[in-house]
């Protein structure tokens, strides 16, 4: 494979190819980014040019070789209690306003979506916060659905292991309460406790598929993922996102990212924060 060029011609193959699989918008300067993590797929298939690798996608009936290629497409950066604004009015302001549409008792499951949650820092910080925002007693009836496009990212978010150098910057209460040290071959490692774990379901969701859940969320946090798509394609996302969401539900977006300019049914709360209106 070494040697070996994506041509403008075969960009534009992957690109419509990925841009109709996943929503996923690939300018012509990711052609190199392309190029690279898709050669590594080409080595591992012994493929001898781009266009083979992609004619073998195409042309693949289980669909492995597609998911394969749109994991190594994916980019999936993040950390734990990144932008900790988000975290701080999940518990100081979202949490206390569901609490009061349920009368102040906990009549009901809370829900709540990371869509979008790469390796898991994102839905295992949500719920460490609302353990520490929550009663004991109560923190049985939080639910987190954790969904990402990448098999390989969610294979690292559900197993719960990191390395420590990717919780240098979590407090170290948080540390000594929601975390376990490795010893022996897992020294240098950590994992999440199952108290943390347990709220938490992972599961692969595509954007570009219909949405097959069973009940609606009363917090949807997408952050940082609405980048990698043209306007038309967030405007139908937005619209899903408004759908799922329990009136009075908050959608939070990534700092990177603003709905100005996208129709949408959201009342604007503050930069990054909407909420869909009770009726």
């Amino acid at each position: 494979m070494t040697g070996y060029r994506l041509t403008d011609k075969e960009f534009e193959n992957f690109r419509r190819l990925v841009y109709d699989k996943c929503g996923i918008n690939l300018h012509l300067g990711k052609k190199e980014l392309v190029q690279a993590r898709l050669g590594k797929r080409m080595r591992a298939g012994n493929f001898t040019s781009f266009r083979d690798y992609y004619n073998y996608v195409v042309d693949d009936p289980s669909g492995n070789e597609l998911t394969h290629l749109l994991d190594a497409i994916s980019t999936n950066q993040t950390h734990f209690f990144r932008e900790p604004q988000h975290f701080q009015f999940l518990c100081e302001t979202a949490l206390p306003e569901v609490l009061k549409a349920n009368g102040g008792k906990r009549a009901r499951t809370i829900r709540l979506w990371s869509a979008g949650c790469s390796t898991g820092e994102e839905p295992y910080s949500m719920a460490i916060s609302l353990l520490e925002a929550l009663p004991a007693r109560n923190a049985c009836n939080i639910r987190i659905l954790a969904t990402d496009l990448s098999t390989k990212v969610l294979a690292t978010a559900s197993s719960g292991v990191y390395d420590v150098k990717k919780v240098e910057g979590v407090p170290q209460h948080y540390l000594r309460k929601y975390f376990q040290k490795g010893c022996g071959r897992w020294q240098g490692y950590v994992r999440i406790k199952k108290e943390v774990a347990r709220l938490i379901e992972f599961k692969r969701v595509n954007f570009m598929e219909p949405f097959c859940f069973n009940q609606h969320f009363d917090v949807i946090f997408c952050r940082n993922v609405m980048i990698y798509f043209d306007k038309t394609f967030q405007e139908k996302l937005v619209d899903k996102f408004h759908t799922l969401l329990n009136p009075g539900g908050y959608l939070m977006i990534g700092h990177s990212e603003s709905l100005t300019g996208v129709n949408h049914r959201f009342k604007y709360i503050r930069p990054t924060i909407y909420r869909k209106q009770i009726s």
